[in-house]
């Protein structure tokens, strides 16, 4: 079984390749926000990603926020708050899940389907892209609702 170490150096040298491939170097500031994404349990917002490592600084976060995201290290997941979460993707973390997004409080919390339908919803994706003559990469779903807090 990998270890938490095991996880953590694949992440990073997933990222590292990630951003080569786009022409771009793995800083430190960087890689503090990936070892801070890769320990949060959820999508985090900025003030909580700088809240959770106080080395980071709010303005090369954001410029770094958005490189980590144009190279596929990082994904924004969009909320009906002020404040977008951001959390590792999956090419990072080969670790498939959907969303459950609160509209009122705009809590994020992450779900898993059984493996079965998820090759169920694949599939039938795939057929929807083909007769669209879409080329799908890879699918998200987000439920919308209200969360337990917020009822």
């Amino acid at each position: 079984m990998p270890t938490p170490t095991d996880r953590s150096a694949r992440i990073h040298e997933a990222a590292a390749e990630l951003l080569r491939a786009d022409g771009y170097r793995y800083t430190v500031a960087r890689r503090t926000i990936v070892a801070a994404l890769g320990d949060a349990g959820a999508p985090l917002t900025i003030p909580q990603l700088l809240a959770a490592d106080s080395r980071l600084v709010q303005s090369s976060t954001y410029r770094n926020l958005v490189i980590l995201e144009e190279a596929g290290v990082a994904s924004r997941v969009v909320t009906s708050d002020d404040h977008a979460r951001f959390e590792l993707d999956e090419r990072v973390t080969d670790h498939h899940h959907h969303h459950l997004i609160c509209l009122d409080c705009g809590d994020v919390r992450d779900f898993e389907l059984p493996a079965g339908i998820e090759r169920s919803l694949q599939a039938e994706f795939g057929r929807a892209s083909r007769a669209a003559m879409f080329r799908m990469e890879r699918h998200r779903i987000d439920l919308l609702g209200t969360c337990a807090g917020c009822s």
